[in-house]
């Protein structure tokens, strides 16, 4: 375990109290007792480490301490927050795309009902709370300090909608449209080279405009839906002549754009 991430605030007095699943987390499967310590991510984001002091009546009971020393809680260089517009894939696939993005350090996950789709926009709250889960422990075993959210599934009409909405808020957002064909000549680098706010100095990934990465489910986009997401802004970007699963593409294209962003100080731009 990299790090706990804890859904409520120490009192007062830095005391935590931890009961449910929590509690048999890390009493009976982490085995902590009484004295040791373990990360954990505060709400906030901060960093802190715990020091558990009972584990009477399924109880945890522990006190909370800053931990400046930790350097997988805070980043050394602050990049574009990564949202990630994931057409609805068939079976338990968006699991894993889940699984995958929170690890990777995405900021947000935006599910969608594709012309192509062929699982539905449910209105299952079981499902979100499932894929909340999934992002929970695939932060704690990854040390990600990146708080990825999950939006209900929309239909395109509400996606699009979504995507002018944060190009309103923040209008250096880059789109990315993943595709198969080669749609246009640009690179990868150029477009992200181009994008304002792709890095920023200071420690703040608020500061740094979105990357937006739309993917398409099995079957890939529909001629329409590739015009409308070139005509929203989109940038299309290819791998040449492979053609991945949904949940493949997903993460190479997430990998792609976050290794170029983190070496973005190295490029030579031409």
């Amino acid at each position: 375990m990299k790090q706990f991430i804890l859904k409520n605030e120490p009192d007062r007095n830095g005391r935590l109290r931890l009961e449910g699943s929590d509690y048999r987390y890390l009493v009976k499967v982490r085995r902590l007792a009484p004295g040791e310590f373990f990360p954990v991510v505060l709400p906030d984001g901060t960093g802190a480490s715990v020091r558990v002091v009972s584990v009477d009546n399924k109880v945890l009971v522990g006190d909370i301490s800053p931990d400046t020393s930790r350097d997988d809680i805070t980043y050394q260089k602050a990049l574009s927050p990564i949202i990630l517009f994931q057409a609805l894939p068939k079976s338990d696939k968006m699991d894993l795309i889940v699984r995958q993005a929170a690890e990777g350090a995405l900021a947000e996950i935006v599910p969608f009902e594709s012309e192509f789709s062929i699982a539905k926009i449910s209105a299952n709250e079981q499902k979100i709370i499932r894929w909340e889960r999934i992002i929970k422990e695939a932060r704690q075993q990854s040390g990600s300090s990146t708080t990825t959210t999950i939006r209900k599934p929309l239909p395109i009409d509400e996606l699009f909608a979504y995507w002018e909405q944060i190009t309103m808020q923040q209008p250096g957002t880059l789109g990315l449209l993943f595709h198969h064909l080669p749609l246009a000549n640009e690179s990868l680098h150029r477009y992200l080279g181009n994008s304002s706010g792709s890095q920023v100095s200071n420690q703040s990934e608020a500061a740094a405009s979105p990357v937006v990465i739309a993917i398409g489910p099995e079957g890939g986009f529909s001629p329409a839906e590739v015009e409308r997401f070139l005509s929203a802004g989109f940038k299309p970007f290819t791998i040449g002549n492979t053609i991945l699963r949904t949940e493949t593409a997903a993460l190479y294209a997430q990998a792609a754009v976050r290794l170029l962003l983190l070496e973005k100080d190295s490029w030579e731009m031409k």
